[in-house]
């Protein structure tokens, strides 16, 4: 090959080349102009996308829990009303953390000391209630009345509580409960006599002033103790709460029948037969042995309710009518007893449904008298109810409650005892530890309370609780050291649980 031919054919090749390489380029170029091009309109998506959320997060609410006092408000809220314990209140409040702002959950250690504090807040609001319900003509009456009962629990411990209602509760036409109920005082002593529970709710009253009136049961001891207080000088109207005085209407006339006995023995017998068997469904519901009547008409209404299942005629062999006949015992024969038990009670329970609601007053009043004219008038039961129904109409009257209702059932107070007892005490039921959550369990719980309660010192609540005696204190010292026996005699001397307004 020539020379000419060789550098006409190199040219060729770097011709080749060069048209190679800048359609490459060319595409190189265009392909940087498109990728520019999406990135810019992808940043200005991404600009765009960043302002609308700070701008939705801008709208959205703020946290529920902004200060310490709502994390106290909602702890307090889990206690007291939807009444778990607290580790669960503990545990709860970790899982909603991150939703309500909350940077740790506090500990079940907290929310005790929390609930302490509560205590002491809610007594010493009482002052402040009592001059905004004082009555303007009646000097030294703090228009409230005072239901005080005793409870007992684990140990030597009884408790003495006093709660304070509005007079004027019935103008809403509801039974009371606890939310309704402001606790005045709770105290704890080994044993409650009439001059002890006298001279506890004078030093009281020295402080609220005088209620409108004391409603309570049928108590000997708190009944004297209220007539101590008129001696001494401090009057007060006294209101028979109605499911005792019911009860003991029943238990004067049927305490001593001659089927009583058979018909409880009967009862026992069938719960024993029915059980692990195909009629376990209809066993029979408990009752309390200590207090008996309050609930007797639930039994002998089940009572009635079973002998309906068993009509006249024979029964199948093998078939459940035959078995329920083989275990009735001789419930049969307690038919008399039941039937005028029946009787007696169907008006008396209609005519506490009424006043429980409504209070008693002229209408209640009036409808309770047409209730309990089916009911025989030489029945003791009858005569004693309206005995009592027109002297508690007569103090409606005193008190001019006549028209709303004056409140007649201690509901309320038998409530929280039971509620004291099963939450927030653990397992050992010290009637110390069940006093100190009582005044925290009443009334409504407010945000103010939760800011007070913050406000509440470490050394101020050890003042109240730091000296009492303790039966878990006692279980820990005393349990796993043998010789230390005797040591239980030095806790016996400690102090008790004592809070009245002003006590701190």
């Amino acid at each position: 090959m020539s020379r000419l031919s060789k550098i006409i054919q190199s040219r060729e090749q770097w011709k080749q080349k060069a048209n190679d390489r800048g359609e490459k380029a060319r595409y190189l170029k265009k392909e940087n102009r498109r990728l520019k091009k999406e990135r810019d309109e992808h940043k200005k998506a991404a600009r765009q996308a960043r302002s609308e959320l700070d701008a939705l997060r801008r709208k959205q609410p703020p946290h529920p829990v902004q200060h310490k006092a709502d994390l106290v408000y909602i702890a307090l809220q889990l206690f007291t009303v939807a009444r778990i314990g607290y580790r669960a209140v503990s545990r709860v409040l970790r899982v909603l953390s991150p939703y309500l702002g909350i940077p740790k959950a506090p500990c079940a250690q907290t929310i005790v000391n929390w609930v302490t504090r509560l205590s002491i807040v809610k007594i010493e609001k009482v002052s402040e209630l009592c001059t905004t319900f004082a009555v303007a003509d009646k000097p030294g009456n703090n228009g409230f009345i005072w239901m005080i009962d005793l409870s007992i629990g684990l140990g030597a411990g009884k408790i003495l509580s006093v709660l304070a209602l509005d007079v004027q509760h019935h103008q809403g036409r509801k039974a009371p409960t606890v939310q309704d109920v402001h606790c005045v005082a709770v105290a704890v002593a080994t044993s409650w006599t009439g001059e002890l529970i006298a001279a506890f709710l004078a030093k009281v009253m020295a402080v609220t002033g005088h209620p409108a009136a004391f409603l309570k049961d049928g108590g000997t001891d708190l009944g004297k103790a209220a007539r101590l207080l008129s001696e001494q000088g401090s009057p007060s109207l006294c209101i028979d709460d109605l499911s005792h005085k019911i009860a003991n209407l029943f238990k004067q006339a049927y305490g001593e029948h001659p089927l009583f006995d058979v018909f409880l023995s009967a009862c026992g017998d069938i719960s024993k037969q029915f059980k692990q068997t195909v009629l376990a469904c209809l066993a029979p519901p408990k009752v309390s042995v200590k207090a008996r009547f309050m609930n007797l008409h639930r039994l002998v209404a089940w009572a009635e309710q079973l002998l309906s299942h068993s009509p006249p005629g024979a029964a199948a062999e093998g078939s459940v009518l035959a078995k329920l006949r083989d275990s009735l015992d001789t419930l049969p024969e307690c038919k008399p007893f039941i039937n005028r038990f029946v009787r007696d009670a169907r008006p008396l329970l209609a005519c506490q449904k009424i006043l429980k609601t409504e209070g008693l007053n002229r209408k209640t009043y009036r409808r309770c008298t047409q209730l309990i004219k089916t009911i025989p008038p030489r029945s003791s039961v009858r005569k004693g109810f309206w005995q009592w129904l027109q002297a508690q109409f007569a103090i409606a009257k005193a008190l001019k409650v006549d028209k709303t209702g004056l409140p007649i059932s201690t509901d309320a107070i038998e409530s929280l005892f039971g509620l004291g007892k099963r939450h927030g005490t653990g397992e050992i039921k010290d009637a110390n530890r069940i006093a100190l959550r009582q005044p925290a369990l009443c009334g409504q719980l407010t945000k103010e309370d939760a800011r007070r309660v913050l406000a509440v010192s470490v050394r101020e609540q050890r003042e109240i609780e730091g000296q009492v005696s303790s039966l878990i204190k006692q279980r820990r010292e005393v349990l796993p050291n043998p010789g230390t026996l005797e040591t239980l005699a030095d806790f016996s001397q400690q102090n008790n649980i004592e809070l009245i307004p002003g006590s701190k």
